[in-house]
């Protein structure tokens, strides 16, 4: 028996209370819980939810990136359908994060690429490294995924980032990758991924013009610093 959001007296209804109040007047798992739609046998839509965000950590719906679908899934009234849901929910949100930071991205701006990139690379837990391509006008071209996991010499090739910016015919390129543990210090193998890319690039004629690391809601950016 599933218990949905019109079995609550009214006053308690999410639907209700969205109607009359607006979106933005509602608790986290209050919107959760219009989401679900329905709650599980013994708890309604808003409980569940509740239920779900603490499972999150209790750092609110920004909790809700660290959970796969098999921790969801392991709370008990929450099946597949309603997991899927909230990933779906993320991958939304971190899309709009992404298309609104994309109309402000500007070469010569390391925050306009840092915010471009926040939401896709900081809830990662293991480090991702991306090559941002940018043509003679300065535009974004396009960006790749050159390697996941720890960033070294080694693994984050030159020959996979300037074979790309060729086939993209790039004149310039940014390097980003995240720091899983949310801290933005660049550590040594960063630094000298920095200086060997940039050495390979000024032989290509393609500038490496910064590489930017994402932490948690922050960055470093080692044009900024004069590391590059």
């Amino acid at each position: 028996m599933s218990i949905t959001t019109k079995d609550l007296p009214e006053a308690g209804q999410p639907y209700m209370r969205c109607m009359t109040l607006g979106a933005g007047n509602l608790s986290d798992a209050e919107l959760l819980a219009i989401i679900f739609r329905s709650g599980s046998t013994g708890i309604n839509a808003t409980d569940l939810a509740l239920c779900l965000l603490q499972n999150a950590g209790g750092s609110g719906l920004i909790g809700l990136h660290s959970l796969s679908l098999s921790d969801m899934t392991a709370i008990k009234g929450i099946g597949k359908v309603k997991a899927l849901q909230i990933l779906a929910l993320c991958e939304i949100a971190k899309r709009m994060a992404t298309s609104r930071a994309s109309e402000r991205i500007c070469l010569n701006s390391p925050a306009s690429v840092a915010d471009y990139f926040m939401e896709p690379l900081r809830h990662f837990k293991q480090e991702h490294f991306y090559v941002a391509l940018f043509n003679s006008n300065n535009e974004l071209i396009s960006y790749r995924l050159i390697t996941i996991g720890t960033i070294n010499a080694s693994v984050a090739a030159p020959r996979e980032i300037f074979l790309e910016s060729l086939r993209c015919h790039a004149v310039y390129i940014i390097l980003i990758h995240n720091h899983p543990s949310g801290e933005v210090t660049p550590s040594r193998e960063d630094k000298l991924v920095t200086k060997r890319m940039a050495s390979c690039g000024q032989l290509l004629g393609i500038s490496v013009v910064d590489h930017i690391i994402i932490g948690d809601n922050k960055y470093f950016s080692f044009k900024e610093a004069e590391l590059i």
